[in-house]
């Protein structure tokens, strides 16, 4: 009997507090839950990256913003050469003689430099003449192209190095980011994604800023390019307008000598 009534008063514990009352809520957070970052934005990963990730992501930033930097300041410096060559070779297109368009040039400019060069060969050389002067002319030239084509090409061998390199460097930020990732896993004794999730995150993130440093970088690169070639060709054709106005020149210096002779 005393039995009975006893299993009737746990009974009727039972009834009065349930069985989910007794269930406690843990002491201490999930292992989840403590390491899972708050904020998964791109800031916030960059935050909660490790220092090497954390250099990786800086460095490609820094070369993403010379990338740009550089396609401005030379953008705007090849367009404007180009526009000072096309004027000048209009006007060594209306020049009848190279003394007429050194004139009128005065030596500025690209194709003002060209004509300057040839002139002053010219100058030297008034008591040789021949071929000799030609020859000497086109060698002037060839000396004042390759010279400013240079000085227009300084600066795109940056965004080729960056084109090249940075999805490597950027590669090696994962690399790196990754391996912490594993050896916090192996700490937190647990392969929960929520726990893996987040450091394989940040480690990506140091690639996607590689191929945003490089891919602009390739293709302004590209760009830069053909436009300097471009540009080469117009120097070409002012030299070759020079040669032409030279060789009148000489033609009309050996007409009176011939007239002479006859």
């Amino acid at each position: 009997m005393k039995r009975f009534t006893g299993l009737k008063i746990a009974g009727a514990l039972v009834s009065v507090f349930p069985v989910a009352a007794f269930a406690q809520e843990p002491a201490f957070p999930t292992v989840s839950n403590a390491l899972l970052p708050q904020d998964l934005s791109p800031w916030g990963m960059f935050i909660h990256a490790d220092i090497v990730v954390k250099a990786v992501m800086l460095g490609l930033a820094f070369a993403s913003l010379v990338t740009w930097t550089v396609w401005l300041a030379k953008g705007i410096e090849l367009l404007s050469a180009k526009r000072a060559a096309r004027r000048g070779l209009a006007t060594l297109m209306r020049a009848q003689t190279l003394s007429d368009a050194d004139k009128h040039l005065d030596g500025r400019g690209t194709v003002g430099k060209l004509v300057h060069s040839a002139f002053e060969e010219v100058r030297l050389s008034d008591s040789l003449g021949g071929d000799g002067l030609k020859e000497r002319a086109v060698w002037s030239l060839e000396r004042v192209e390759a010279t400013l084509a240079r000085k227009m090409s300084r600066g795109t061998g940056v965004l080729a190095t960056i084109g090249a390199t940075a999805p490597f460097v950027g590669l090696f930020g994962t690399v790196w980011g990754i391996m912490n990732s594993f050896i916090g896993i192996s700490q937190a004794h647990t392969t929960n994604l929520a726990v893996v999730a987040p450091g394989i995150a940040e480690a990506l993130l140091a690639t996607a800023l590689g191929l945003v440093a490089a891919i602009p970088a390739v293709v302004i690169y590209n760009v830069f390019a053909r436009a300097i070639g471009g540009y080469r060709a117009l120097l070409a054709d002012a030299s070759a307008q020079v040669m032409r106005l030279l060789s009148r020149d000489l033609d009309r210096r050996s007409l009176p000598r011939a007239r002479a002779a006859e």
